[in-house]
């Protein structure tokens, strides 16, 4: 039986019996084709999305959730700008996430921009916190998301 309920998660389908619970999962992402990618992976979850910080640290102060992703650069009016980390981008959720310790204690923390500098300042930052948090990049996020999270 353990070979058949193997097959049927890999595909994507439950055997009878074998229930999970809704995961909760939060994103912070301004693309939403991203929003949607996300929202297909995670079908059965619970799921929110900010695509400003100061809607990510609200949601994230009331509710608990178990996969927390981060995008790095959010709105057009950043990608331009001079300034690495700012209150318009993802670091300012990592660097109330790394200051407030209390919230999503248990959350597995994924970064998922494709700035790979302002992703490992992000990264660093949660770390400093006592946080775990991990860096994968969008493009590989993509074909290996049901590794770290099967159906």
């Amino acid at each position: 039986m353990g070979i058949l309920n193997g097959l049927l998660a890999k595909l994507g389908i439950r055997a009878a019996g074998t229930y999970r619970p809704p995961r909760r999962v939060f994103l912070l992402d301004d693309d939403t084709l991203r929003h949607q990618w996300f929202a297909k992976q995670f079908t059965r979850d619970q799921f929110d999305v900010a695509i400003e910080p100061s809607r990510a640290i609200e949601l994230l102060s009331a509710n608990s959730y178990d996969a927390i992703f981060l995008d790095h650069d959010l709105l057009p009016e950043h990608y331009y700008s001079t300034e690495h980390d700012d209150e318009r981008t993802g670091y300012a959720v990592a660097a109330w996430l790394a200051s407030n310790p209390a919230f999503q204690a248990a959350s597995t923390i994924i970064v998922h921009t494709r700035n790979a500098d302002g992703a490992m300042r992000m990264v660093e930052e949660l770390r400093r916190g006592g946080r775990q948090a991990e860096y994968v990049p969008y493009p590989v996020l993509v074909p290996n998301i049901k590794k770290y999270w099967p159906k």
